[in-house]
């Protein structure tokens, strides 16, 4: 019988500690570390990794491929940027939709989003929409970053 208690799992079966981290294949990571690292994150390590073990876990064969993890100002969120030397990379849809089925987008909570904006702008930075105020409790806006990443902004009004 499915357990259906809406309040948790029940004592004695695993449960999820922490949302670790979250990983994007980038075509260049270069480019992928500086807007990030603008944006605000720390470049916590970087690692080329390849082997049986890797090869196993991703369904993949020969997979060598160098990754950079970023890490939140406040040390709680970790982004794992990846870029695939081989095999080489399926050709994704940079200019998705936001509504297309799949990851939607990564949010950030900020401060002086103008100033984040116009940092970001050099890096490749493209608004989708438009900078909005929700009523009187945020400003926010969606960007297209490398690889075509959809980034979100948020900036709570005092």
């Amino acid at each position: 019988m499915e357990d259906t208690d809406r309040r948790g799992p029940r004592p004695g079966r695993g449960t999820i500690q922490r949302l670790d981290n979250i990983a994007i294949v980038v075509d260049d990571l270069t480019a992928a570390k500086a807007f990030f690292a603008e944006l605000g994150l720390e470049l916590e390590g970087e690692a080329t990794v390849e082997g049986g073990a890797v090869d196993r876990l991703v369904d993949l064969e020969g997979v060598r491929s160098d990754i950079a993890m970023m890490r939140t100002p406040d040390g709680h969120g970790r982004l794992e940027l990846t870029k695939y030397h081989t095999p080489p990379s399926r050709d994704g849809d940079p200019r998705a939709p936001t509504n297309t089925l799949g990851m939607h987008r990564i949010m950030f909570a900020v401060e002086d989003i103008d100033d984040i904006l116009d940092r970001l702008r050099p890096h490749g930075a493209e608004l989708i929409g438009e900078l909005v105020q929700y009523e009187d409790s945020y400003r926010l806006c969606y960007l297209r970053g490398p690889a075509g990443i959809i980034v979100a902004l948020a900036e709570q009004m005092k």
